[in-house]
């Protein structure tokens, strides 16, 4: 029989927290899981009032940092999934990133 925290045998994030050098989860069965900062390359160039502010998805399945749109699920910290690195992708989210700061102008 099923706990009720329990939603069809999915990991649920209840709270996250993010350190200099992990990304942390509370999950509705009491554990705790965290997986390194570098696997989450938006998070890891963000400020930590940035980090600070997130948003649980739905019922829990993941988490969303909306100052970087960034989303990490319960199942990939699990299983050990980073965030793709994709240079250009990359390169434009910084550069976006720069513009939203008003480092530089916006392109024409």
């Amino acid at each position: 029989m099923r706990g009720s925290n329990e939603v069809s045998g999915s990991p649920r994030i209840v709270s996250a927290k993010v350190t200099d050098d992990s990304i942390i989860a509370q999950l509705t069965d009491s554990r705790t899981i965290s997986v390194p900062l570098a696997w989450s390359w938006r998070l890891s160039d963000t400020t930590p009032e940035q980090r600070s502010h997130y948003e649980i998805i739905g019922n829990g399945p993941g988490v969303h940092w909306p100052d970087v749109d960034e989303d990490i699920s319960a199942t990939g910290m699990l299983y050990g999934t980073p965030a793709p690195r994709s240079k250009a992708a990359r390169q434009l989210w910084r550069a976006r990133q720069a513009v939203t700061a008003g480092l530089v102008g916006a392109p024409a």
